[in-house]
């Protein structure tokens, strides 16, 4: 009987026409390996598929491949390319960018606003990320290079630039960068004492003086932290003001570096300000500012730098006997 049932499919093929059976097998025989091969090739890890994203401009960038050499001229792009794991394929980056540490010995090509041309194009990058305010964009792009302009100026363009770079290194959880910045902001607004809310706050984040308007995410990061930004969204997010703005709006902390803390008391009316009356200024060294100043992935050390301040700020006043270090001692 055994027999006999595994006869019936052969008894079946038998009666094919002469030669039929025989074309019928290598057809189907032809279409497996055929399968097979698209199954494989779709596995392989030289395969990629293209990349298309649109960048701050507005421009459609499209890339045969996700990028494998990538010069950056922003250091919160740069920073942002290692946080999502593709630190190996930097291959420039300006002369600012100086974190993580292993891009010490990354080649610089000069800075966002005055890059070395020539020297992108000897590194034959496959992709260059640089600010929408570069003036290096319509010359890199007219050599035939692939740009994607970018301008994190915002909690929400930080995490939106996050999520298209995942989109071009190919990263499927980029989303998880920005959730632990939110997480760590939120903890260091949670770890302040209730008396630290409410502070009026200028911040100072270059000489001019410019500062961090309500609009920037400087501004965003104070906002959820509780403080009172003297800088008013209408003038932008990092307006140059007129010193006396601040003498009248007399705030109740300053933030500043400590280069500029240095000379806070000698500019005209400020010695008059409470917050160098009573020595609520806090002064940051050369890399904090880096991490305060940088819209990536730092910037949940930024929010706990200015928790920091605000929270030795709301402590007792005391006399002025220059800017308190963000360490806690004098500069």
């Amino acid at each position: 009987m055994l027999d006999g049932r595994a006869d019936r499919p052969l008894g079946a093929a038998s009666r094919c026409p002469v030669g039929r059976c025989d074309r019928v097998r290598a057809l189907w025989r032809a279409a497996v390996v055929l399968a097979l091969a698209f199954v494989g090739l779709a596995a392989w890890p030289g395969a990629r598929a293209e990349v298309r994203l649109t960048d701050d401009q507005g421009v459609e960038v499209r890339l045969a491949q996700p990028p494998q050499r990538i010069v950056s001229l922003l250091p919160s792009l740069s920073e942002a390319v290692c946080e999502l794991g593709r630190c190996d394929r930097l291959v420039g980056v300006d002369r600012y960018t100086n974190w993580p540490p292993m891009l010490a010995a990354v080649p610089r090509v000069g800075g966002g606003l005055d890059p070395n041309i020539e020297a992108i194009v000897a590194l034959r990058p496959d992709v260059v990320l640089l600010a929408t305010s570069s003036r290096a964009i319509e010359r890199l792009r007219a050599l035939g290079l692939k740009v994607v302009a970018l301008e994190p100026r915002t909690h929400q363009d930080v995490q939106r630039v996050l999520l298209t770079l995942g989109a071009l290194l190919e990263v499927p959880d980029a989303a998880r960068v920005w959730r632990a910045i939110d997480a760590g902001v939120s903890a260091a607004a949670q770890s302040l004492p209730p008396a630290a809310r409410g502070l009026r706050v200028y911040m100072e984040v270059s000489p001019g003086p410019y500062a961090a308007g309500e609009a920037s995410f400087i501004g965003q990061t104070l906002q959820r932290l509780g403080a009172r930004n003297v800088v008013p969204a209408a003038l932008g997010p990092f307006p140059k003001l007129n010193p006396e703005f601040v003498v009248r709006a007399d705030p109740d902390v300053i933030l500043v570096s400590s280069r500029a803390a240095e000379a806070l008391a000698q500019r005209p009316g400020w010695a008059r300000l409470r917050a160098v009356r009573q020595g609520r200024v806090c002064a940051f060294d050369a890399a904090q500012s880096d991490v305060l100043v940088r819209p990536g992935p730092r910037m949940a050390e930024a929010a706990r730098l200015m928790a920091d301040c605000l929270a030795r700020a709301a402590a007792p006043a005391r006399p002025a006997a220059g800017a308190t270090s963000a360490a806690g001692g004098r500069p």
